[in-house]
């Protein structure tokens, strides 16, 4: 009996796995999105204003970081449930 009991557990186990890296993989997307969006919207506004480029590079860079930081607390959320 108990060794019916381990193997649903490790089954489990791995089942936590594959959904946690599913879940990562989904919370990524919206990190990558929000930087393309960023650098596009850096990009548009340097063609529009040239003068305004150093200004608009320190924001985009501050917005980068914040939006790379939900990346790296989607990792880690994975790996603390796949553990």
């Amino acid at each position: 009996m108990s060794s019916i009991v381990l193997a649903q557990a490790a089954n489990a186990i791995n089942l936590n796995q594959g959904l946690a890296a599913i879940g990562y993989g989904l919370g990524a997307i919206g990190p990558g999105i929000g930087v393309g969006l960023i650098w596009a919207a850096v990009i548009n506004g340097t063609a529009r204003q040239p003068e305004a480029q150093g200004k608009l590079m320190g924001i985009a860079w501050t917005t980068f970081v914040l939006t790379e930081v939900l990346a790296l607390i989607g990792l880690v959320v994975y790996f603390i449930a796949s553990a």
